[in-house]
């Protein structure tokens, strides 16, 4: 089942001669349950798209379809409601609101529209990302790689249509960020959640299932990943 599309998107900023072209043509499905990398150098527009898929931002041109809601008919207040309920967004800054305690911080998204959350859901989600010690605790208690999975808790508490990352573990360690990509693995596997990941880094994007590179606003590749590519890394013609 697809779960997301988006067809010949271009986002352009600036006017004459400094207009700019971030994307340029991109097209892309993603099905339900996949994994999904996206990766790029600096500057290449893959956090460009992210906004654009998650309705943070508007496409100069095209269309984006997510859980069959085309997101170019949606107003700035539909477009927020619409984020907060089916597209769920981690990003490598926790945006944690630091006088509201964990639980308070996950339970969130819920509390604006005023629902009861589902309590056995999420004590399921706290206890896969192992934070059940943590819920009364302030952000400002957490360690970096606590306070990013209080954040993934968050952004799988209303059970989204799809999770973005958008570089997660761009502020954590070795040790923690092996952890907060593992617990992506983990919630993409035990939740079936679908997840588009973010990343400069190969050996990341080598532990999702499908990677698209990104240059130069243009995808110049889309595969799916063996278990010898995991342990070789990306051969440079599936760069290209």
């Amino acid at each position: 089942m697809e779960i997301l599309r988006c067809n010949g998107i271009e986002k352009v900023f600036g006017k004459g001669d400094n207009q700019v072209t971030a994307l340029n043509g991109i097209s892309l499905s993603i099905e339900k349950g996949e994994f999904v990398a996206i990766i790029g150098a600096s500057g290449s527009g893959k956090s460009t798209l992210l906004h654009i898929l998650g309705s943070v931002d508007k496409p100069t041109k095209g269309t984006v379809t997510i859980d069959g809601v085309d997101l170019s008919g949606l107003n700035a207040t539909d477009a927020a409601i619409f984020r907060r309920r089916k597209v769920g967004l981690v990003y490598q800054f926790y945006n944690l609101i630091p006088t509201l305690t964990a639980e308070k911080n996950i339970l969130m998204p819920m509390l604006l529209d005023k629902r009861k959350p589902d309590l056995d859901y999420f004590k399921m989600i706290v206890k896969i990302l192992g934070i059940e010690d943590k819920l009364e605790s302030l952000p400002s208690q957490l360690s970096g790689g606590q306070q990013q999975r209080v954040a993934i808790a968050r952004s799988l508490i209303y059970r989204p249509a799809i999770l973005f990352a958008d570089e997660p573990t761009g502020n954590l360690d070795q040790k923690n960020s092996k952890e907060i990509i593992d617990l992506l693995k983990l919630s993409n596997r035990n939740l079936k959640q679908t997840i588009l990941l973010i990343t400069h880094d190969e050996k990341i994007a080598l532990e999702t299932d499908r990677i698209v590179t990104i240059e130069d606003g243009q995808i110049v590749s889309d595969h799916f990943i063996d278990t010898a590519e995991r342990h070789r890394g990306i051969p440079v013609e599936k760069r290209r």
